[in-house]
């Protein structure tokens, strides 16, 4: 695809990505009862922390000090969240819009990344980062375990996404059927990680040290 055309392409991209972390950061900051100064707060730090860190890191411009349409973004859902009760967002729904957050921010980093030139395995990596930090931020701000410190399929779900970018742009498949690809194959195994408890294993202190 014309790099012309990629660019606004993946910037809208962005902004819905941006749309999706941001409501669960919202709503976790709702949940704990808080103003709507922290709803916003939580809305805009986990919209945008990701890719934050993967633009400063790929030497982009930060996409959301360009680009007005993301704070505005990051404000209206916070209002959103503010304005409706937290029991329409009970039982798995929070999880599920996380998942698909993750997986669309992790194609959408990784292909930013190759656009500017980064290798295919640091690319992938962005990929990762820009899917993983919003959320781990917004865990550690609100006191809650981090997804990192559980087992169930998280990064590796992200790390999937980005995988299958990265190999699909070496091939030469075209962009959207890849990203599409992409994002389908990561969101649907974090969805079968929270539905059916699917984790990797977890360090055994007791096989470790068998001779």
């Amino acid at each position: 695809m014309n790099e012309e055309i990629l660019t606004p392409v993946l910037d809208w991209l962005d902004v819905a990505g941006v749309a999706i972390f941001a409501l669960t950061g919202a709503l976790v900051a709702a949940k704990e009862k808080q103003t709507l100064v922290t709803l916003t707060f939580f809305a805009l730090i986990t919209g945008v922390g990701g890719g934050t860190i993967r633009d400063l890191l790929i030497g982009a411009p930060v996409f959301w000090m360009v680009d007005p349409w993301v704070s505005a973004t990051c404000l209206g859902i916070a209002l959103f969240a503010w304005f409706t009760p937290t029991r329409w967002w009970e039982g798995r729904f929070l999880s599920i819009a996380d998942g698909m957050g993750l997986a669309a921010y992790a194609v959408l980093g990784t292909a930013k990344a190759l656009q500017y030139g980064v290798p295919p395995v640091p690319a992938a990596l962005m990929g990762v980062i820009t899917g993983c930090v919003g959320g781990i931020i917004r865990d550690v701000l609100a006191g809650r375990p981090s997804i990192l410190m559980r087992p169930e399929l998280y990064v590796t779900a992200a790390a999937l996404s980005s995988s299958l970018t990265v190999v699909g742009a070496l091939v030469g498949l075209e962009d959207w059927y890849v990203w599409i690809g992409a994002a389908l194959a990561g969101f649907g195994l974090r969805l079968a990680a929270i539905l059916f408890n699917l984790a990797l294993p977890s360090y055994d202190e007791r096989v470790a040290s068998k001779d």
